[in-house]
């Protein structure tokens, strides 16, 4: 079956030109705005598998889309969402992955190299997978992290967390305490040297440093 996509996206000659690329590698473009109310209605009427997001949307060209990104992730689960955009915001990247790790997407316009490889990105989105673009990565983290340097059982606890479990149920899947998976996590962030205050941003980053390293 066909890639079911909303676009949202407030220039009219790029929000065009997408519906006839995507549309011509096998995708349906089921609706298009150039504002996030359109986009969050357009998901609801029409249920896609993915929606193709730009940050800066009216009326104030700021964080609109991620605004918008962030409702649709936690009103739809499984939606896909992958922002466009021209701008490497490190921070709007770690807000979007805050509502989970799988299943998103940020890509920077001007390092998509082909059509292919945009589509491919879609469809491992929408598949529950991530497409980063290795510029945001990079600002994310500042430097490559490595994997090794972890236990077998801080991979694995990386390893859920990357898929979007808490400590709680972390806990529950590997039958240890919920104070046991703290201590893991606390660990994890030592290890790739994330700083002891905002915790959600470490668990965020630690979870970037993973995805990276393994392809994920």
């Amino acid at each position: 079956m066909a890639l079911r996509v909303v676009i949202a996206e407030d220039s009219v000659i790029l929000r065009d030109g997408m519906v006839e690329l995507l549309s011509t590698r096998g995708c349906a473009v089921v609706a298009t705005t150039g504002a996030p109310d359109g986009l969050l209605a357009a998901v609801a009427e029409h249920g896609p598998d993915m929606a193709i997001v730009d940050i800066r949307l009216p009326p104030t060209f700021t964080d609109e889309g991620i605004r918008a990104a962030e409702q649709l992730r936690a009103g739809h689960p499984g939606l896909g969402v992958l922002i466009f955009s021209q701008h490497a915001d490190p921070a709007l990247a770690t807000r979007l992955l805050a509502t989970g790790a799988h299943g998103v997407g940020y890509l920077l316009k001007e390092r998509v190299a082909a059509v292919s490889q945009f589509v491919d990105a879609l469809h491992r989105v929408a598949g529950g997978g991530t497409a980063l673009d290795p510029e945001i990565v990079d600002r994310m983290l500042r430097g490559g992290r490595r994997l090794d340097r972890l236990t077998a059982r801080e991979r694995e606890v990386l390893d859920l967390m990357a898929q979007g479990f808490s400590n709680r149920a972390i806990a529950a899947r590997l039958v240890v305490t919920e104070r046991a998976v703290e201590k893991h996590a606390a660990a994890i962030f030592a290890k790739f040297d994330l700083p002891l205050t905002e915790a959600d941003n470490r668990r965020v980053k630690a979870v970037v440093a993973y995805l990276t390293e393994t392809g994920a």
